[in-house]
């Protein structure tokens, strides 16, 4: 009889959100992937395409709903439909740090992780968010209005497109963070890429 090989890939993101000036840390947790818009982004990849890579990190803030008593309500993210996005963007960085147009290249990179004879492979993504970016936000991280346009309670990170058509390729939703003049905000997003494989008749 002729094997077969039966096999798959498994992927899962974490995030986690901090303050590498104080260490506090506003959010450690797992997020959804986008396996339709992923499985384009990674054919477009290895086919050498040009395009489908991780390009930016896209912020937003529509992602909660808090009434008057403090509730908050998380809405689902989004992760079907090729053109998804997040429920109200307002902040984009890149963070492809071979792209010219990537600012700080230093701070805002990406990079492969594998240790030998593992079957998974980590794309760990790091975001910085200095003191006066983005601009127009609020001096102190003391805002009522959680519907405020740096008031943060979504993100995703987003492929490259030629024709600016980039895909939501993550969603996460978490609790509203404020980033204010007078906080640094950092954001390590890792992507685990894991072979799942067998060999049957």
């Amino acid at each position: 009889m002729q094997n077969k090989d039966f096999g798959g890939i498994h992927i899962e993101g974490h995030i986690k959100i901090w303050d590498p000036s104080s260490k506090e840390i506003y959010v450690n947790k797992r997020n959804a992937i986008h396996y339709e818009n992923m499985s384009v982004a990674l054919a477009s990849s290895i086919s050498n395409s040009g395009q489908g890579f991780i390009y930016e990190m896209a912020f937003g803030n529509g992602g909660t709903a808090v009434d008057p008593t403090g509730i908050i309500t998380y809405l689902t993210p989004n992760s079907t439909g090729i053109n998804a996005d997040l429920y109200n963007p307002t902040y984009t960085k890149v963070v492809d740090d071979r792209s010219i147009t990537n600012i700080d290249p230093i701070r805002n990179y990406i990079e492969t992780r594998h240790v030998t004879g593992t079957n998974y492979t980590d794309v760990f993504v790091t975001c910085f968010l200095d003191y006066g970016e983005p601009s127009g936000q609020s001096a102190f991280d003391n805002i009522t209005n959680n519907e405020s346009e740096y008031v943060f309670d979504e993100l995703g990170l987003k492929s490259y497109s030629e024709t600016n058509q980039s895909k939501l390729l993550t969603h996460v939703v978490f609790h509203p963070v404020q980033k204010s003049l007078n906080r640094l905000i950092q954001i390590d997003y890792t992507v685990r890429i894991q072979s799942l494989t067998g060999l049957g008749t």
